[in-house]
């Protein structure tokens, strides 16, 4: 399997303006420029993106390793906090409330730390990642 998405940028760094597009079209030139990246501009930004595939690719992940063991998630919500110091992502947070019927603590313990260690995009960031999950 491969996917693609494509950048295209005009002008400098600082004035200059891009868009990006993804193959399946859910961004279709979207805008992204110094403004959406390090002050409150319109439009995406690499550590958005970045955070939007870390939560996605985690939750995946974990709603697997569940039903492996038996249980079936009624609900997984994921944040993903990008943080970005002197030009490089130092940390990825993960937020995790999750809703699974009939799941101890250790078990769900269990799991989650799996899924922080072997999502694809975990595995990808050469970051420090940490969890934060409560079951509810």
């Amino acid at each position: 399997m491969k996917r693609n998405a494509t950048a295209v940028w005009q002008g400098t760094g600082k004035e200059g303006k891009g868009h990006l597009s993804t193959q399946s079209t859910v961004l279709n030139q979207t805008q992204y420029s110094f403004n959406s990246r390090f002050e409150d501009g319109v439009g995406t930004n690499p550590e958005e993106l970045v955070a939007a595939a870390h939560a996605g690719c985690f939750t995946m992940k974990l709603s697997f390793n569940l039903s492996g063991a038996g249980f079936t998630p009624e609900n997984l919500e994921t944040k993903c906090d990008i943080t970005f110091e002197n030009g490089e992502i130092t940390l990825s947070h993960l937020t995790l409330t999750a809703k699974v019927p009939e799941i101890s603590k250790e078990k769900f313990d269990e799991l989650v730390a799996d899924a922080e260690k072997n999502c694809p995009i975990s595995k990808l960031l050469n970051t420090k990642i940490t969890v934060d999950a409560t079951l509810a």
